[in-house]
């Protein structure tokens, strides 16, 4: 006997194809973020490591986009084995950033990783990916502004002033919104 509150489903397999086909239209239809992962990694002298990179006149912090149905924490420690040839773990998640259209770029989030500390040295044994890495370079802090893209300084910035490493932190456009402050 029916519950006379419920329709009777007699043909579960149909009802999943048909949710399954429901979800693809969706899939399609809804918008999609791109995300990248990047990694923050320093030396000894509290330096920060940027990548000169092939394709764009701003140096970055190395990492990526994720690929599709990969994680952000995957894809950073990907994206470093691939273009700098070591594996390194990740520390903990430092900040969200949503990134407003950028010269050209729909929108995107950027999920910055601690990487942790490492010596100077480090760099001396990487193997670089020639197609995307030119070269890396340990910068300091107060330098980091003459190489890299606004949004990736500001968000440096805070970061290092010493207030927002306890936590994760999120941002917009590299700045805490007004409406968490």
């Amino acid at each position: 006997m029916a519950d006379r509150g419920r329709p009777e489903t007699s043909n579960k397999p149909a009802d999943e194809a048909s949710r399954r086909s429901f979800i693809h239209i969706l899939n399609a239809k809804l918008p999609r973020k791109r995300n990248i992962a990047q990694g923050l990694l320093r030396n000894e002298e509290g330096e920060i490591l940027l990548c000169e990179l092939a394709y764009k006149a701003e140096w970055d912090l190395p990492g990526g986009v994720v690929d599709p149905q990969e994680s952000p924490a995957a894809c950073v420690v990907r994206e470093i084995s691939e273009e700098l040839g070591v594996s390194l773990g990740l520390q903990r998640l430092l900040a969200v950033n949503w990134l407003p259209p950028w010269r050209g770029w729909d929108d995107a989030v950027l999920f910055l990783y601690d990487m942790g500390v490492v010596p100077s040295s480090f760099t001396d044994d990487l193997t670089l990916l020639p197609r995307e890495i030119k070269a890396v370079h340990w910068v300091s802090p107060d330098a980091i502004g003459e190489h890299v893209a606004p949004y990736t300084s500001r968000m440096l910035e805070q970061l290092l002033d010493g207030d927002n490493t306890a936590y994760t932190v999120y941002f917009e456009n590299s700045e805490v919104p007004e409406s968490m402050q």
